[in-house]
């Protein structure tokens, strides 16, 4: 289904009680952020903010629940488009003997050329009004957490053109403000748009940028996607909408956009200006992604529809609305990683409390020896797959989306002296725990059925157990035990320990060991004494931030026992002798939360739902963006 706009958008949520109209005032600058956590947070609906302000409403949480997100793609269901992409490939790859079959294939053809973006001559309703003086400051720009250096565009389609091939790249670079005419453009070195501003500045010229707000939520979706370079964001959105995506002119620049978006900003990227040091910024990992220096974007001029709708979103502790969209992604595209690169896999899941790259569980049709860390390291050398962290692979009898039936199966599954390998690559940028940036360990984990050329030794099937008050007792640093797994048989055991000395997750399981207070279990995660070990959810996504596997995860041996422990506490100078700032995790400031608690009762959201960054005050290190060092 194509939208014409976000209003139709919001026309066709509200008419399914996906959407909630707020007309009582709220603050663009920390208030409508902290709103949306808690929304987000339960499960709630979309909300379109109609006093914030200025001239636009705000619309937030467009794509927060698996029902929005099938509505603004035009689907029923996330596998849906995935299912299309298959029956579509098969269709074109079988074999044609005869004429007539071949005839056949024409409406197939003439369909997929309707997906094709096409130039329209004139303006288009992007362009209904001209900004007479271009002014960043007329938009509610959110500025989401304290910290946040500034008020940050979040929702950008950002669209920029190779200067030498002339292909279009579209993609999604979050924007600070800094006054009515520049932003920051926090393009990653891996990025498409990254490697465009490269050529430009070889070549010594500007880089024209045009950035689109709004229109079909495909353009949106589709400028996030792991597309190959080089494959235009318009036709996977083409072939989203079942509609060509229509394309006019900019006009202070040569890129073409949408002409159907709700906004545009036009401008420009000097490659030889200095360089603008941008952020901090509440990122989607939960914690704050620290200042660095990226390229200036200069606004040439602002256009919009009549009634635009501003369209923006929050990321931080998950879940939040962003985890739709890579469940999206997920869905997506996994066909055409099976047809493509990995045949064997069979499904694939990753956790939201992975932030997207952090963990990927995937189910294989398991054939010979081998084949788990074949399709580990297929998948670490695919687009933005290199960016993963943490891999399982399970056997195909395994639902994957079942948390404890993964769990189970790497307990019962994997000899953890032959079934884990630990390898080196790229890290996304915002990976806050390698030694070095963007590049540090991964560790994948075959928890798939042995067969006979990989079993290395008898495996042990006897029942875990655990001393937990000998633990105690014996180790004060340890402050929490989680031990609930071990009573269903799954051998995996979680500390909170307020850590003093860099060896000494290891040297307390080696001492464990010694004093048999673990037997027969095979993890051991280590997490810091104030967050909640009883919490998987928040366990998970602790550990999945916190570590660098090579550095972080060790096999301690000891009368017989082998235990794999995992080092998922904050790391320092200090304790670690690790040299990068480590960041905070992001949590309201009590002003706002207490504000937000006064409004409650005239928003019309129903039942209060008090602050979701309440529980985490007591695990952040200091007020500031970068934790405190102890």
């Amino acid at each position: 289904m194509a939208f014409k706009n976000l209003n139709h958008f919001i026309q066709s949520a509200e008419n399914i009680g996906e959407l909630t109209r707020i007309k009582e005032f709220v603050s663009p600058e920390l208030e409508i952020a902290e709103i949306t956590d808690r929304i987000c947070k339960v499960g709630g609906n979309a909300l379109l903010f109609e006093n914030n302000g200025t001239e636009f409403p705000l619309l937030i949480n467009l794509f927060g629940s698996e029902k929005r997100m099938c509505l603004s793609l035009g689907i029923n269901n996330l596998d849906e488009i995935g299912n299309q992409m298959d029956a579509l490939f098969k269709q074109i790859v079988s074999p044609k003997e005869g004429l007539i079959e071949k005839l056949r294939m024409l409406p197939t053809l003439n369909e997929i050329s309707s997906w094709m973006p096409k130039h329209v001559k004139g303006r288009g309703a992007c362009q209904e009004v001209v900004m007479e003086k271009p002014d960043l400051t007329k938009l509610p720009v959110l500025k989401c957490w304290v910290k946040d250096g500034g008020p940050f565009i979040t929702l950008p389609v950002v669209n920029t053109i190779d200067p030498e091939t002339k292909i279009r790249n579209v993609g999604m670079y979050r924007m600070q403000v800094f006054s009515e005419t520049m932003t920051g453009m926090h393009w990653h070195k891996h990025k498409g748009s990254a490697h465009h501003y490269l050529k430009y500045k070889e070549l010594g010229i500007k880089m024209p940028v045009s950035v689109i707000l709004g229109g079909d939520p495909a353009y949106t979706y589709s400028a996030t996607a792991p597309l190959p370079e080089n494959i235009d964001e318009y036709i996977l959105a083409g072939f989203l909408r079942k509609k060509k995506v229509e394309l006019v002119k900019c006009l202070t620049n040569d890129i073409e956009v949408p002409a159907d978006a709700d906004f545009v900003i036009e401008g420009y990227v000097d490659p030889a200006e200095e360089l603008i040091y941008e952020g901090p910024f509440g990122d989607h990992t939960g914690y704050y992604s620290l200042p660095d220096y990226y390229p200036r974007f200069h606004v040439t001029c602002i256009t919009h529809r009549k009634n635009a709708i501003y369209p923006t979103t929050i990321v931080g502790i998950p879940p939040q609305e962003d985890g739709w969209i890579g469940k999206a992604t997920e869905r997506i595209f996994l066909t055409p990683i099976k047809m493509s690169m990995v045949p064997e896999i069979v499904d694939m899941e990753m956790p939201v409390e992975g932030v997207f790259h952090n963990i990927t569980i995937i189910k294989i049709k398991k054939l010979y020896a081998g084949q788990a860390f074949k399709a580990m390291n297929s998948l670490w050398g695919a687009g933005q797959m290199m960016f993963n962290k943490i891999m399982i692979v399970v056997d195909d009898t395994v639902d994957v989306h079942d948390y404890k039936a993964v769990t189970k199966a790497v307990s019962e599954k994997v000899n953890v002296n032959t079934d884990i390998l630990l390898m080196r690559g790229p890290l996304d940028v915002l990976d806050h725990a390698s030694k070095k940036m963007s590049f540090g360990g991964k560790i994948g984990i075959d928890a798939t059925t042995k067969l006979p050329e990989e079993i290395a030794e008898t495996s042990n099937d006897a029942k875990p157990n655990i001393e937990v008050e000998k633990i105690l007792a014996d180790f004060p640093a340890i402050k929490s035990i989680n031990a609930s797994l071990i009573d269903e048989n799954i051998k995996v055991v979680i500390f909170g320990i307020d850590k003093t000395s860099k060896e000494q997750t290891f040297e307390m399981i080696a001492g464990m060991l010694e004093k048999s207070y673990l037997n027969n279990v095979k993890f051991a995660f280590f997490l810091e004494h104030n967050i909640d070990v009883n919490d998987f959810s928040d366990v998970v996504w602790r550990l999945a931030n916190n570590i660098d596997p090579q550095i972080d995860c060790k096999v301690i041996s000891k009368n017989k026992e082998a235990v794999y422990v995992v080092d998922g506490t904050r790391k320092t100078k200090e304790v670690d002798d690790f040299n990068r700032e480590w960041p905070n995790i992001i949590v309201a400031d009590d002003a706002t939360i207490a504000k937000v608690d006064e409004l409650w009762p005239k928003l019309g959201l129903g039942d209060f739902v008090k602050s979701p960054s309440l529980k985490y005050k007591n695990q952040i290190y200091g007020l500031d963006a970068v934790a405190e060092r102890k």
